[in-house]
């Protein structure tokens, strides 16, 4: 019987466990709005697929004719990766 109430234990908990780094906006991130107005600033337009990733904003960018893809700190707004898209 100790057995079976382990084996349920061991079978559940990744169905209960969070997330550490949740794919959704973290407490006391920038906006989405807020980290577009950044891009802007940096002069890239047509941003599109913002969204929460992996504990930091990820997008893709326009800026010079290409196409980036763009990753950014949730609390700063600075990139922390700027790719061209192939």
């Amino acid at each position: 019987m100790k057995r079976l109430a382990l084996l349920a234990v061991f079978l559940a908990a990744p169905a209960l466990a969070t997330p550490a780094l949740a794919d959704a906006p973290g407490a006391n991130w920038l906006t989405k709005q807020q980290v577009i107005e950044k891009l802007h600033d940096m002069g890239y337009s047509a941003i599109t697929n913002l969204e929460a990733d992996d504990g930091h904003w990820e997008g893709d960018a326009v800026k010079g004719g290409t196409t980036y893809e763009l990753h950014i700190d949730p609390h700063t707004g600075k990139l922390t990766k700027n790719e061209p898209k192939h």
